[in-house]
This record gives C-alpha cells, structure tokens and sequence, in this order.
C-alpha cells in the first residue's frame, strides 16, 4: 500500500533517545528548553514565548482560556478545519461560527472572515489548509483593525510563510502539530507561540499545574530554606512536552529543509505528470511571496467521479483521502450556514499520498493509476 503519511525516522532519532536515556533524565529538561529554542528560532520568535506540548490540541484548548473565551462568545473558522478547532471552541462554552473556504484552494479568504464575524465574536482562529499560506496578510489586518484576537493552526504549516514571515505567527497565538502524520513528527506533541510576553508566561503556568516556574519548584529552587514549596497562580493542567520526545523533535527540525524540498519535488513531479490531463484539475500555484510546506497536494474531479476513483485507487493499493470534511454539517456544533465553496470543495478534493519517503517510482504509479481510473470512470458514465 502506498500510504497518504509516513515518518521518516532513523538512526540519528534513535541516538538522540539513546542519550536521553543515558542521562537518566525523561521529563521536561534540558532538550525540552533547547528544543523550544531552536523552533523559536526556526519561525524567528523570542524563545520565551513558545512552549513544546503534548498535542496541538492541547494548544488550542490552551489558546481559548488565555483569551478568556467562553459562554456568549463567537469563534469564526473556516469549515474546512480539523474537528479539534470546533471541538475546542465548543468545550469552552463559545459557539464556533464555519466560515467559507475557496473551492480551490481550501483557504478562506479576507471576504469569507469577514462576512462571518458577528457583534460577538472573540476570535478568528484560522487553518492553513495544506501548509499553504492563503490570505493570512489581509486576514491577520482585518483581525487588527478589528480588535480580534487572531489564533492560528498552523498545525500543516511548519515551514511556511509569506514575505519571509513565519505562518503561526501573524497572529496573537500559532499553534503548531508534531502528531506521527506530520512532516516532523515526535510521536505526539505540538508547539504554541503567544505574542504577548504575560500572556506567554501564563501559558507556561497553566501547562504545568499553574506553578509559577517550568521547572516545578523553581520559584524556590535557590533558597536554602524549604525549597521545595510551590508558588501556584492558577488552576493549570499538564499539557507540557518532555526530553524524550523533545529530543525527536530536534533531529525532526535539523532535517526539516530536506524534507520539505523532497516533497516540493514530489508536487512537481505530480504536476508534471498530470498537466493537462483532462478531467483532472492541480493544486493552484501559490502567489509570489508565499512558501508552502507541501503538506497536501490535492486534484480536483467532477463529483461524481471522486469517489469512485478513490474506490479505484485503494483496489490498486494506492490510500486517498480528503480533509477536511466540512464541520458545519456534524450535527453536534448546530451550525446553519450556507457555504458553497465549502460544498464544493468536499464532493470534488481528493488527496494524493505526499510524504518524503516516497520514491519517484511510487508517485509514477499513482499518477497513472489515477489518470486510467479517471479515464475508464469517465467513458463508463459517457456510456
């Protein structure tokens, strides 16, 4: 089966585990701190303001109580979003507000924010589809004129950006996934950036039980005297990272650049197969200034083709898939909205496999299996 995601670890990964065994320390330490530095660097942050976590849910969860959302409030995102988003606006008492999204490029742009807002609307939290950057400069400006906090999920977006401006940091809180899907994965874990420096450090206390310190009992490490008291400020939770998967994660961050250049290969080598091929529709192309991670490369079919070319493919062993089924129409979040870039989008996307460890030889084999299952399905609906 040639797979939609693949990790690509080895021998380095191992290593960097070995040694954290043999320092005999495993939770929050050193290569935590070191590694929440080399990604502050990476996206071009003060250090002090991104913590490793333990999922990039954890940090959207996260993100709703440092603005203080909750009941009476709106959260405008686009439809197509991964159900954590809706999930944890719901969870915290606000109504999650679906917006549109292109049909193309899966991205809502700075009109469909907009026409979604409300009198009530306490933040805008928005998806990089794909690891594209979509219209994130006009919305990120529209967020500010308007006084509303700006949460991104840049979850598919680890190494993109506009303008040379990392995408998760335009705007108030980025948030960022290193589940095994991902490009760089440590197994589970995330990263959360928050602009503000109080509002950082309070992160920092509501991830570790709302002590005062990262480091536990820190605040009285110093003291000869009873050092082991707690300055506790809040009501947190243990959301943070460790050394172990930390560790991962560094290597993971080291080999990003080639991860992301062999998979830009990949999308070209898709392109170039597929131009032209009728009845098959590519991936816009981005607009000068804006660099993806190329987290997904999707084509776009008649919709009564999609499904039964996905069927087709998986018979030849080769996974599809789409995301992200449109969360405006899961019963749970009671949404009524009429979005029909949305509509369009989910009957016609499908996702080709990407990941780093395909070969030429794989990507050659799901572009002609797909162009001769588009082509037969097409001339048994002709007939």
């Amino acid at each position: 089966m040639i797979n939609m995601f693949q990790p690509q670890v080895g021998a380095e990964e191992l290593e960097a585990v070995s040694e954290v065994f043999d320092s005999n320390w495993l939770g929050y330490g050193p290569r935590t701190k070191a590694f929440e530095e080399d990604f502050a660097d990476h996206i071009g942050v003060p250090s002090d303001t991104v913590l490793f976590i333990n999922s990039a849910t954890s940090g959207l969860h996260l993100a709703m109580e440092l603005l203080g959302i909750g009941p009476g409030d709106d959260v405008v995102l686009p439809s197509v979003s991964f159900p954590a988003n809706a999930h944890s606006v719901a969870a915290s008492g606000a109504r999650p507000v679906f917006c549109d999204v292109r049909p193309r490029t899966l991205n809502p742009s700075v009109a469909d924010i907009a026409d979604a807002l409300t009198p009530r609307t306490k933040a805008v939290m928005l998806l990089h589809y794909g690891g594209q950057p979509g219209d994130i400069v006009a919305i990120s400006a529209l967020c500010e004129e308007r006084g509303i906090p700006l949460i991104e999920d840049a979850a598919c977006a680890v190494g993109s950006s506009v303008g040379g401006t990392a995408c998760g940091t335009f705007g108030d809180i980025g948030i960022w996934s290193f589940d095994s899907r991902k490009i760089i994965t440590t197994g589970d874990g995330g990263m959360i950036y928050v602009r503000d420096a109080a509002l950082a450090r309070r992160a920092h206390r509501l991830a570790y039980h709302g002590l005062d310190e990262r480091g536990a009992f820190a605040a009285a490490a110093n003291e000869p005297h009873r050092w082991w008291d707690q300055a506790i400020q809040d009501i947190g939770r243990r959301l943070i990272g460790n050394d172990l998967t930390a560790a991962i994660g560094r290597v993971q961050l080291r080999r990003l650049p080639g991860f992301i250049e062999r998979r830009g290969a990949i999308m070209a080598e898709y392109d170039r197969l597929l131009a032209d091929t009728e009845n098959i529709l590519c991936p816009p192309r981005l607009p000068a200034g804006h660099v993806s991670t190329n987290y997904f490369y999707w084509v776009q079919l008649d919709a009564d083709l999609r499904d039964v070319v996905a069927e087709d493919l998986l018979r030849s062993g080769i996974y599809t898939t789409y995301r992200y089924p449109p969360l405006h129409k899961v019963p749970l979040f009671g949404a009524e909205a009429d979005l029909p870039g949305t509509d369009a989008a989910e009957v016609t996307t499908l996702l080709l496999p990407l990941h780093q460890a395909l070969t030429d030889a794989d990507v050659r084999r799901v572009a002609r299996n797909l162009v001769a299952a588009v082509e037969r399905r097409t001339l048994r609906s002709a007939g």
